[in-house]
């Protein structure tokens, strides 16, 4: 890997510059006439705007993946799934490790970089346990799935039950089963809780499953419970993540309950179930069993907070993660209860990463609301509609209110560049376009008050 690499480029704008190219490679076999269901090739904005939306694991499609695109065009879409979910340095590390290739310090680093970690010691068996766990869970989803899709669709059912498995694990939320996702699986319980698992899963971050088994083999050794054993991270991750779960199932179902287009008809255990698919896939997974269009207004705007806010962090979700949100909420409380640190379970939030969740949401805001004002000065359409999209798109969710079809060449480009931000992250954008060498002066501007609020 470090062989084809620009010597002069930093691990950020490599990792950054691996996604485009990705991308661009993608976008190119999408438009081959071969990738077309009906071997006339699509045009390349679709092309790019499906690559995108693959590498991306995004979800949003301006031509409906089931029916588009061939065998060969799903399974080009299938591996930029795979690796956009994985990350193209963790695909090119395992290539290089099933290859017995020496992993350089350069190579380390781009590690560390992609998966936002703390050392470089370990890094060949961090990668190692992250392939093995992701095919692994994959398998097992794929395997769940075929007990609903062989019977239904024969041989074919083990290709979508893949196909499925991988996007849902991912986090991309594209399925080739027809253009309304899997609201025609509303009702079944197998494929809600198989992809309500994957999603979680996939969006809980791969440090939180290291961290949860070993607290696990802990147990009887140190007679400690299991959670009170694990990492300050994982107990963020894992508390917030269970609880978005829970208000958000809570909010869909009441605003929801009495709405005939979504599950106002439903039995009470269906809409609690539809309810909780909600409030899970808006973490940046992108299935619907319900048509987001039809979703009240307080719903549509409780899923654009929890697609905001989105995954954890070293996952396959996007957003401005969990963990970021929880440090923010909380630095706020410290600060209106005159604290001078914030603390969360008995430990102080580090001033650097306060300083980086602010980071995080400010750039975040500013992608969304540029992409929003854009995207509603060149299409004519409803203003929660337009949020919706842009917010799917930054936070890589996916779902969409039927605009994503309805979008123009500038509204697909405008998009595209928002996914792109998004699953690339806007603070490591504008560290690769910061040029500018950090200088350890000993002198200071000098301190002076503001006002503030």
């Amino acid at each position: 890997m470090r062989r084809h690499l620009h010597p002069h480029l930093s691990t950020t704008q490599t990792i950054l510059l691996s996604f485009l190219l990705a991308i661009l490679l993608g976008s190119a076999l999408l438009a081959l006439p071969v990738s077309s269901a009906d071997g006339t090739a699509v045009p390349y904005i679709d092309a790019l705007f499906t690559a995108t939306t693959s590498i991306c694991v995004t979800g949003l499609v301006t031509v409906p993946t089931y029916s588009a695109w061939s065998l060969f065009g799903q399974i080009v879409i299938l591996f930029l799934i795979q690796i956009g979910g994985l990350g193209v340095v963790t695909i090119m590390s395992g290539l290089m490790i099933s290859l017995h290739r020496r992993i350089g310090i350069r190579d380390r680093m781009l590690i560390q970089d992609a998966f936002n970690l703390n050392t470089l010691s370990g890094m060949v068996k961090f990668i190692r346990k992250v392939i093995t766990g992701t095919f692994l869970i994959e398998g097992i989803g794929a395997l769940l799935y075929m007990t609903v899709f062989v019977p239904e669709f024969g041989l074919r059912g083990i290709w979508i039950s893949l196909f499925n498995a991988v996007s849902a694990f991912c986090n991309a939320g594209m399925d080739i089963l027809s253009d309304n996702s899997l609201c025609d699986y509303v009702h079944n319980p197998v494929i809600n809780l198989v992809t309500i698992l994957l999603i979680v899963f996939g969006g809980i971050g791969y440090i939180v499953w290291w961290d949860f088994i070993g607290a696990f083999k802990n147990i009887r050794r140190q007679k400690l419970k299991c959670f009170a054993n694990l990492t300050l991270h994982s107990k963020i991750a894992l508390s917030v993540t269970g609880i978005l779960i829970l208000v958000g199932t809570a909010a869909i179902f009441a605003f929801e309950y009495n709405n005939p287009l979504t599950i106002g008809n439903f039995s009470l255990l269906d809409k609690l179930q539809a309810a909780l698919f909600q409030s899970v896939t808006t973490r940046t997974a992108g299935f619907a069993t319900v048509p987001q269009e039809d979703l009240t207004n307080a719903s549509a705007i409780v899923s654009l907070l929890l697609m905001f806010i989105g995954g954890s962090p070293v996952g396959t979700a996007g957003g401005i993660k969990t963990v970021t949100f929880a440090v923010l909420i909380t630095s706020a409380f410290a600060t209106m209860k005159t604290r001078s640190e914030a603390e969360l379970f008995h430990r102080t939030i580090p001033k650097h990463a306060v300083s980086k969740a602010v980071a995080v949401v400010s750039m975040a805001f500013i992608i969304l609301f540029t992409a929003t004002l854009l995207l509603s000065a060149v299409i004519d359409a409803d203003a929660l509609d337009v949020a919706y999209e842009t917010v799917s798109a930054a936070a890589t969710v996916g779902l969409t209110r039927n605009l994503t079809s309805e979008l123009n060449i500038w509204g697909k480009i405008i998009i595209i560049i928002t996914m792109y931000l998004g699953r690339v992250g806007p603070i490591s954008l504008m560290v690769a376009l910061n040029t500018k060498k950090e200088t350890n002066n000993i002198i200071k501007n000098p301190t002076e008050d503001i006002s503030v609020g």
